[in-house]
């Protein structure tokens, strides 16, 4: 009997090639796409994703497919997980990571029970990662994609050996220029369709209005400050701004400045120079291993402290019962508080946690 799969189709060539290539291996295939209501409209060159636009393009590609075809309505869900944590972490002066909890909450979580309710076996996605079973050990892996550019590990790290049990990531052995030949001499419509860029659920190519639109608080300005004290000008308002900024302060100060810290309780922003966005160590919340690890060990890990950070050796400390000190053996430009920080060994994901504070 054919293992039974849901395909998380968003409308583009990774997810299309992806129900491809399991119906290619004899799973049966089934495809279904999240509605999350937002209109997905396409300005300034800027494509999104989960628009009404990509759920015709999933369908299309599922009817040439020839696989049956669903649409899962999460809006509600969406509303509550993804779009009140952002506008939440940016109210409290912290740079969230929608995307990391829309995997977590959404596609690994509500879409994952809706296929199960379809008595699948498995859910797949486009993502490029992989994983394995290590026998050993008794614990599902989650890896880099082969492809180093196009590594999505990142967004995945807080998936539990549940989810990743059910879990297919068909391109993850694959480079992106390979999926884009199979996907155009399969005569998939979406070929050649652009990746999406910047947060789904934002149709204009900045945040601000989105949040003017959703806080449930008003946003205040206030005054920009060094770290002696020394007044530089005045802020719009703290969601609008992310350590690390150096646009958009509109400072005369002879120097080019930037945000280094947030003060959400004083409603400051604090800025320097380029050297002080620098830093080496920070505490770690809400850490999810995917490997478990011996109590109150530290480990050596390499670090990623956003998506496409490099990532760098660093030390991981135990702190109390649930926080962890990571501690980077070189210092790291714009360490961002509610950012996730992720460990690996090698091409294996530890595991990782949310930045909570910067120490130095």
């Amino acid at each position: 009997m054919r293992q039974r799969v849901v395909v998380a189709m968003s409308g583009g060539v990774d997810s299309s090639t992806a129900a491809w290539f399991l119906k290619e291996k004899g799973y049966e295939v089934i495809g279904a796409t999240m509605c999350i209501g937002m209109p997905g409209k396409d300005r300034g060159g800027l494509v999104r994703c989960c628009g009404f636009a990509d759920i015709e393009d999933a369908r299309r590609v599922a009817l040439q497919l020839e696989i049956p075809f669903y649409v899962f309505h999460l809006r509600e869900e969406f509303e509550k997980e993804v779009i009140q944590y952002f506008c939440k972490e940016y109210q409290k002066g912290r740079t969230p990571n929608p995307c990391i909890l829309c995997n977590e909450k959404i596609k690994f979580g509500f879409f994952l029970e809706k296929a199960k309710g379809m008595e699948a076996k498995f859910i797949a996605t486009g993502h490029y990662a992989r994983v394995d079973y290590d026998e050993r050990i008794r614990y599902y892996l989650l890896k880099k994609g082969l492809d180093r550019r196009k590594d999505q590990s990142y967004v995945l790290f807080s998936l539990t050996q549940d989810q990743l049990r059910h879990t297919l990531f068909p391109l993850g052995e694959l480079r992106k220029e390979e999926v884009r030949k199979k996907a155009l001499q399969l005569g998939l419509r979406v070929h050649d369709k652009s990746e999406s860029q910047e947060v789904c659920f934002i149709q204009d190519p900045s945040y601000h209005t989105f949040l003017l639109e959703n806080l449930k608080e008003p946003v205040e300005p206030g005054p920009i400050v060094d770290r002696k004290g020394k007044i530089w000008g005045r802020h719009k308002g703290i969601p609008f701004y992310t350590i690390g900024q150096r646009r958009g302060l509109r400072l005369a100060a002879g120097k080019p400045l930037y945000v280094i810290g947030i003060d959400r309780k004083d409603n400051t922003i604090i800025v320097g120079g380029k050297e002080e966005v620098y830093g080496d160590t920070f505490i770690v919340e809400s850490v999810n291993w995917i490997i478990p690890q011996k109590k109150g060990s530290s480990i050596d890990a390499q670090v990623k402290i956003r998506y496409n950070h490099p990532g760098s050796e660093a030390y991981v400390i135990p702190k109390g019962m649930e926080g962890w000190v990571v501690k980077f053996k070189s210092p790291q430009k714009a360490i961002t508080p509610g950012q996730a920080a992720v460990f690996y060994d090698g091409e294996i994901v530890l595991g990782g946690g949310w930045i909570k504070e910067v120490l130095s």
